[in-house]
């Protein structure tokens, strides 16, 4: 089945997506590095700089496509506007990036849709505004359900939630969502995914390195099953100040584990946060240094970060280290994605020849 990734990032639903046996035609997007990134992952997907509040977006995705059939729309809008405008003003421009998703499903009418946002959506407004968009979607004619996902139950190493639309054809089946595949005891943890990476301790600059291991666990032999080389993996040079406050944090800790006016600069929820190497991460972000290797007195590398997003190692991402943080914050995790794809193709009667 044919898919397009509208604000698509670097495309790590695309990724759950392509694994899972679809074809990913076109990502969407008006980030340049995170495109970059998707045109270089996703088996030869064509890619378009656009802004989707612009009408002329469409034109350009209806030339690109040509003559093949959209069977699914993905997409991860974001949704500042309503928090700003209200559900009475459920239209307002403010809100275009959102409603570009509905416009599209209208246009395309695929088999599925998935929209993927911050779990905060399903309660604004008292839940108005997911009220209006399954509304909007079943008067298109499609069985649409949304539902807070953990990203940790379908094996991922990090507690990420996140709120997932499902939308069905009438016709075709009833939205439905993956079951979990792991029960919290058997989560995977921090330690499961990245202890086979090199400290970095040293080798602070190196750009493309080898493995000095083998994998340890299951998860890290998924991680490194199609790759040769390993990318990515770059550790920031802290000061010495900066590592000597990491490593007063205990791990599992925060900033209310250091000692009285040490680190105050910092005294947020998530500040100086250590990871807990039996657990899994906490919600990866988009590189502001708030977390913490459980083990080395430094903020992950990108490639721990994308390995505790699930991203393959043979997934390289380009752009700035500033960019590539962000493209794997933004990212929906590719195994939750994976898991969305397969019971989507289960409904739709798609699985019977795998």
């Amino acid at each position: 089945m044919n898919v397009i990734d509208l604000f698509a990032g670097c495309g790590g639903m695309s990724k759950g997506f392509m694994d899972a046996g679809y074809d990913i035609l076109l990502g969407v997007d008006n980030d340049a590095a995170a495109l970059t990134t998707f045109e270089r992952n996703h088996n030869g997907a064509a890619v378009l700089n656009a802004d989707l509040s612009d009408n002329e977006t469409f034109k350009n995705i209806k030339k690109m496509i040509g003559e093949n059939v959209i069977d699914v729309i993905i997409a991860g809008p974001p949704c500042q506007g309503f928090s700003l405008t209200g559900p009475r003003n459920f239209d307002d421009k403010r809100n275009k990036l959102y409603l570009a998703v509905f416009e599209m499903v209208k246009l395309y009418e695929p088999k599925a849709f998935v929209i993927e946002n911050v779990p905060g959506m399903a309660t604004l407004y008292e839940g108005q505004i997911k009220e209006e968009i399954l509304k909007r979607f079943r008067a298109l004619g499609y069985s649409v359900d949304c539902k807070i996902l953990c990203a940790a139950d379908y094996g991922v190493p990090q507690m990420r939630k996140r709120l997932v639309f499902i939308g069905i054809k009438d016709k075709l089946g009833k939205a439905s969502f993956p079951e979990a595949i792991l029960a919290p005891e058997n989560y995977v943890s921090c330690k499961d995914a990245i202890s086979d990476l090199p400290s970095r301790e040293y080798d602070l600059g190196v750009e493309v390195s080898e493995y000095v291991s083998g994998p340890q666990t299951e998860y890290q032999k998924k991680m490194r099953s199609n790759a040769v080389h390993l990318y990515n993996h770059v550790a920031t040079a802290h000061t010495q100040k900066v590592k000597d406050i990491i490593a007063l944090v205990p791990e599992g800790g925060n900033y209310k584990d250091l000692p009285a006016g040490v680190g105050e600069n910092r005294n947020f929820h998530e500040a100086w946060t250590r990871y807990d190497g039996n657990k899994p991460s906490r919600t990866i972000d988009t590189g502001h240094r708030n977390h913490f290797h459980y083990k080395y007195n430094r903020v992950p590398t990108i490639r721990e970060n994308a390995r505790l997003q699930s991203f393959p190692d043979d997934f390289v991402f380009f752009g700035t280290r500033t960019q590539q943080n962000r493209q794997v914050g933004n990212a929906v995790p590719p195994l939750l994605s994976y898991a969305i794809g397969k019971h989507i193709k289960s409904i739709l009667g798609e699985d019977k020849n795998e």
